[in-house]
């Protein structure tokens, strides 16, 4: 299930909440108790069953791992963890997030799971886009509604294009946090601790504001919330009603060459929507009037993530309840590590960020701890290697993976292999390069015989200047004008669209092509 969630459906579940390392419990009268002996981690029901016609899965022979709890992840070396010095804070600030609500659900997490599930066997297209990382200081309602725009736009091109379903899901509502290559940095002779995101530190080069701050995990948790809870509206209230395909454009889209072929493939969606009304099919229907939409984010502060799982009281699972999925990073994906520790024993649908460096033989390894049951949709493989590299080394891993029998959804994240410094010292992405790694990533699935499944972008909805090059060129020397990026540089909503476009047509290209494959072998 996603944000279309019907609210009234929110009474069914039982909810088990702890006050702080008590564990006394407090059941709400108006909901049934549900009681665990098992756990001291609060047990958060579904609000959705999972659905039984998900696609067939094969189990893969493997050992059985020691037993996991949500705190095994500490017995295991943590990399990438900010060094907290008052830990009587810290401990404070865990507790009361696990007495604190989800932020999602279970249910809804199976049901992206399903969705990811039918993206691996080609039967829809994963789009995933959002900010490098959520700031404090952003964080308000335009900027969130323009980046969902620009996905429902983008949703819609790559639907039309590949006639298939998309998945909309957001790097938003809880991408905080950011892994770096130092645990150090170094100004003017001055040594402090590396902005790690504003959930951990804040990013001015000072000694007060570096030093990571347990607090900022509460406010990233009631942004976080407060986002979802935006973002379900514009899910569910109208909004994102189909029949608003042609409003959907931003001012500054309006006279381009993206803003004028969105328009005319807006005017085709309304005439197919006066078609379908003449003919007595409904248009008021959810599938019409709503959309499905989720959110993601890298799991990186183990102690917010653990803080924030719950154990389903429906299926005795554990979910981590601060997004519906999370990936594990290029630095964290160690197979004995503490990132792969914690998420081997989660239930979300897991992504993998994979780049030109990972041995085809230690990913198989790594979607055996995380997916033992070979489940479809349990797990995303992320590639972001640059389009030379794809060519030579993808080929490699999608054999492995088919070898060992693995279910995966492959998709490609096309920025982060191609982040280059401009003349200026602004770091920036060429947008040739980025279509150029998108174009290799779908030549190799036609190579290799594989699914496309999706694409993973950091884009916004603003009109920054950010990412150099696109049909409405941006130069080096237009970088500063408007670059807002808290991390990295990110496409702009116009760059965004034209991308949408070009993997549309890809996807169209598939799509014919399967189809005069059929027709020929009726023939």
């Amino acid at each position: 299930m996603s944000l279309t969630t019907n609210t009234s459906s929110l009474s069914s579940p039982s909810l088990l909440k702890p006050h702080h390392h008590h564990h006394h419990l407090y059941t709400p009268h108006f909901l049934s108790p549900t009681f665990t002996t098992k756990s001291t981690i609060p047990r958060i029901s579904a609000v959705k069953n999972p659905s039984s016609n998900s696609p067939s899965t094969t189990a893969i022979t493997h050992s059985s791992p020691p037993k996991w709890t949500p705190n095994t992840w500490k017995l295991k070396k943590a990399s990438q963890l900010p060094d907290y010095p008052a830990k009587d804070a810290l401990e404070d600030v865990l507790k009361k997030l696990e007495t604190y609500p989800p932020i999602v659900f279970a249910g809804e997490a199976r049901g992206l799971e399903e969705r990811l599930g039918q993206a691996a066997m080609g039967n829809a297209f994963l789009l995933q886009g959002g900010d490098c990382a959520e700031s404090f200081k952003e964080f308000n309602a335009n900027n969130i509604r323009d980046t969902f725009r620009v996905l429902l736009q983008m949703g819609v091109v790559l639907m039309f294009g590949g006639q298939m379903p998309v998945i909309k899901v957001g790097r938003m509502a809880g991408q905080f946090a950011k892994p770096r290559s130092d645990p150090f940095e170094e100004k003017d002779g001055v040594k402090l601790p590396s902005y790690r995101g504003d959930n951990v530190n804040g990013d001015t080069f000072d000694e007060k504001s570096r030093m990571p701050d347990p607090d900022r995990m509460i406010r990233a948790y009631t942004q976080s919330v407060a986002t979802l809870n935006l973002l379900r509206a514009f899910a569910t209230g109208g909004y994102a009603a189909m029949q608003r395909v042609s409003q959907w454009n931003l001012d500054f889209t309006e006279h381009s060459e993206q803003g004028d072929r969105y328009r005319e493939l807006a005017n085709r969606v309304d005439e197919a929507i006066g078609f379908m009304a003449a003919a007595g099919l409904t248009v008021g229907h959810p599938v019409m009037t709503t959309t499905e939409f989720w959110t993601s984010h890298e799991c990186l502060l183990l102690p917010y993530e653990q803080a924030l799982t719950r154990e389903d009281s429906t299926s005795g699972l554990y979910y981590d309840c601060s997004a519906h999925m999370l990936w594990v990073g290029e630095r964290t994906r160690q197979l004995d590590g503490a990132h792969v520790e914690f998420l081997r024993g989660i239930s979300n649908p897991l992504g993998i960020k994979v780049s030109d460096k990972m041995d085809p033989e230690e990913l198989v390894r790594l979607i055996d701890i995380l997916n033992p049951e070979n489940k479809a949709g349990r797990i995303t493989i992320i590639t972001r290697m640059g389009a030379e590299n794809m060519r030579v080394k993808l080929p490699h891993l999608i054999r492995a993976v088919r070898r060992a029998g693995q279910i995966v959804t492959w998709v490609s994240d096309p920025m982060h292999g191609n982040t280059i410094k401009a003349p200026c010292g602004l770091k920036t992405r060429s947008f040739d390069s980025i279509r150029a790694e998108v174009r290799a990533f779908f030549d190799v699935h036609d190579q290799e015989g594989s699914y496309p499944g999706g694409v993973h972008l950091e884009m916004t909805g603003q009109n920054v200047t950010e990412c150099v090059g696109g049909s409405r060129t941006i130069t080096y020397n237009d970088l500063s004008s408007r670059y807002h990026t808290h991390c990295d540089p990110r496409l702009n909503a116009s760059q965004s669209l034209e991308l949408a476009f070009i993997i549309a047509e890809r996807l169209r290209k598939r799509r014919l092509g399967a189809q005069h494959s059929v027709g020929s072998l009726r023939l």
